[in-house]
């Protein structure tokens, strides 16, 4: 078919009806005369501009792509010179491989080789060399990697020339800053003495409530090179969450700050920390009284800025993190000294990061990307950018174009609020060569956004869990990149996907094919067999939880979560650990939280059915802040009520449990029809 635009069309996505004048010849011969993916890359390197208003992008890829047949269509193509600048590319000629399918098969069917490739390409420190690189005598589930090596991966963060850049930030309405690699190290050092002279020994749980600042990266890094183990908990959590952690870890210590800036808002940390009953508190920031014990980040801090990094098996625990089962306790899920590796390995081949470059990622270190960022950037000797303020506001958009940023991560419900609110509109972002999205599905018209802000880059989708250090599902830099599409499972590992009939299929629930570096083999409160391994298709096989499609032509998309789990603004929550709360609050006689997935794409929306008690009378609006309330203060003031639905009775199994997957549906159904009704479920 003929595709051609009018002036019309073009001045009503806002361009003047001049400019509109001038490019339209060009924009409808190259719509006629070229095949899609040609004329595509005309526009989006010769008429396509980041400060044009979205529409008027929106409406030349529409009409591009009117007849594309197999899925959604690619936004951006590597030329031969890009691909040749990666290092996947000097992977396959390293390799002698000839394609990226071919790649793939390779490092998939050759494990054990190609981890020991990437490990010699990114020059891990052994102060021990190991014998074999994985023993699967104790089968699958149980890798016994580097065998009789001996390592402190901390040390592996170090490798960069000194003088290079290793943080750059900036506090919210300050100016740039920076600390060099060497910095960073003798900072890192210095944390390392000062737990060591406050009596702290190897094995010590040491927990980090701490928005992610150069400091906290340095803290992180000391616990790691003192051997201790770090404890991820989320300055959002309330007191009881944060007491909850530290209980299930055994923390013997937690650093903090006395407040946060959160939108402009100073918030309480350290007291929230205090109501926890928190360990002895190493407190950074001077304005408010301490605890008897706890001491201040001046009292704290060795002056000795040279440490021998404590070494340590490979199986050694790192870090605690938690990530949320479905029984309202959070799994505690231990990384090792290898686990680090995997983030390594996802950075150098998917996010494709190479020294020297600026990588950026809005996170914490209570969720996995925090501990990612900073092993994928350094270990790659790359460079984190950090900014102290919130990522919503115009001011975090001129701290990328300031600190040329080339790599910049996101969740995909921040990328909705900068196209709801335009605020980084006229921004330069041409330093950024890729763009990365985790934490919850996103929505191709948003991700078509983020392309076109820099002028159209990659964005690498990255579906992974704390289980496995990084991604199982993702994008390179090498393959054809379509908004909201993934398109290989990663590499080292690989996966199959089987209907709920336990067939094979191209649309079911995911399973991972084990071994792979960054697997977990265990969870310090749960058992870890069950959890994983338990009624899977085959022994060898892995459970994640993700409901998955793959497309016609080989890309991935996901489907939200198998179970009761789910991603709310990147963090993952369990249905229990939300109704737990809701069902405190006055007049609930029985709530139930489910995640609603817009057909459309995007990010998960929390809704919450109610049963009330028989005396209240229904005030939704009412009702739904003071749910709200209950779980800013109990839970996390991230999770937002999209939705509540006051029912009569909830849907059933005849062993009384809360079919979940019923109120899917039906919230889905309601949504088709835009009405919301009152639902009567059989008893």
């Amino acid at each position: 078919m003929t595709k051609q635009l009018s002036l019309q069309q073009i001045t009503a996505c806002g361009i003047a009806q001049e400019t509109a004048a001038a490019m339209l010849p060009q924009i409808n011969q190259w719509l006629s005369s070229l095949p899609a993916v040609e004329c595509w890359q005309h526009l989006t390197q010769d008429i396509l501009k980041p400060n044009q208003p979205f529409h008027f992008h929106e409406l030349l890829y529409q009409t591009t792509f009117a007849d594309w047949q197999t899925g959604q269509p690619p936004a951006w193509f590597p030329s031969d010179e890009q691909i040749q600048s990666t290092n996947i590319a000097a992977l396959m000629k390293q390799l002698n491989v000839n394609s990226y399918p071919e790649l793939h098969a390779w490092s998939a069917q050759r494990r054990g080789e190609f981890w020991e490739i990437m490990i010699q390409r990114l020059g891990i420190r052994f102060q021990q060399s190991y014998s074999k690189i994985v023993d699967l005598s104790q089968g699958v589930e149980s890798p016994q990697w580097l065998v009789d090596g001996r390592l402190n991966i901390a040390e592996s963060c170090f490798l960069a020339d000194e003088n290079a850049t290793a943080i750059i930030f900036q506090e919210e309405g300050g100016s740039l800053s920076t600390l060099t690699y060497s910095e960073l190290h003798r900072l890192t050092n210095r944390v390392a003495n000062g737990l060591v002279q406050a009596g702290f020994v190897t094995g010590d749980a040491i927990a980090i409530a701490l928005p992610m600042t150069a400091e906290s990266v340095a803290i992180y890094l000391g616990i790691v090179k003192a051997g201790c183990v770090v404890v991820s908990i989320a300055d959002s959590f309330a007191p009881a969450e944060i007491a909850m952690r530290l209980h299930l870890a055994q923390a013997k210590a937690i650093f903090t700050q006395d407040y946060v800036w959160r939108c402009g808002k100073q918030l309480p940390l350290y007291s929230k920390i205090v109501d926890a009953n928190a360990p002895r508190a190493i407190v950074l920031g001077s304005s408010v009284e301490l605890r008897s014990g706890d001491l201040t980040w001046k009292e704290f801090l060795s002056q000795n800025e040279q440490f021998e990094a404590v070494i340590a098996h490979p199986a050694a625990h790192t870090n605690i993190l938690f990530s949320s089962g479905t029984t309202g306790v959070p799994k505690a899920i231990p990384w090792t000294q290898t686990t680090p590796i995997k983030c390594a390995v996802d950075g150098h081949l998917h996010q494709d990061i190479h020294p020297g470059d600026v990588v950026a990622w809005p996170t914490n270190l209570g969720w996995m990307m925090g501990p990612w960022l900073i092993y994928a950037s350094l270990i790659n000797r790359g460079t984190i950018a950090l900014y102290y303020g919130t990522p919503t506001e115009r001011e975090f958009g001129e701290f990328i174009q300031n600190a040329h940023v080339n790599i910049l991560g996101v969740v995909p419900s921040l990328v909705s609020i900068w196209k709801t609110t335009a605020c980084m509109q006229g921004l330069d972002w041409s330093s950024i060569k890729a763009f990365s999205s985790t934490g919850e599905c996103s929505n191709p018209q948003d991700m078509l956004f983020l392309m076109s802000q820099a002028g159209y880059k990659p964005i690498i989708e990255y579906c992974g869990g704390t289980e496995i250090g990084g991604a199982y599902l993702t994008s390179t830099v090498v393959q054809a990149a379509a908004p909201s599409t993934f398109t290989t499972p990663a590499l080292g590992l690989d996966l199959v996907i089987f209907d709920e009939s336990g067939q094979s299929s191209d649309t079911g629930e995911v399973f991972i094919i084990t071994p792979s570096i960054g697997l977990s083999t265990e969870i310090i409160n749960k058992d870890h067999h069950q959890v994983y391994f338990a009624h899977t298709p085959a022994s060898s096989l892995r459970r994640h939880g993700d409901q998955i499609e793959r497309l016609s032509n080989g890309y991935y998309r996901t489907h939200g979560r198998v179970d009761d789990t789910m991603n709310l603004g990147g963090i993952k929550v369990s249905s229990m650990e939300i109704e737990q709360i809701l069902n405190t609050v006055e007049g609930i006689c029985e709530a139930v939280a489910i995640a609603y997935s817009p057909p459309e794409g995007g990010p998960s929306q929390l809704i919450v059915y109610a049963v009330l008690e028989s005396h209240i009378q229904p005030n939704k609006e009412l009702l739904k802040n003071s749910l709200q309330t209950a779980i800013r203060q109990q839970l996390n003031p991230l999770f937002k009520i999209q939705d509540l639905v006051i029912i009569d009775t909830l849907p059933r199994t005849a062993s009384n449990k809360v079919m979940r997957r019923v109120l899917r549906e039906d919230y889905q159904e309601a949504k088709h029809y835009d009405c919301h009704r009152t639902q009567t479920f059989p008893a």
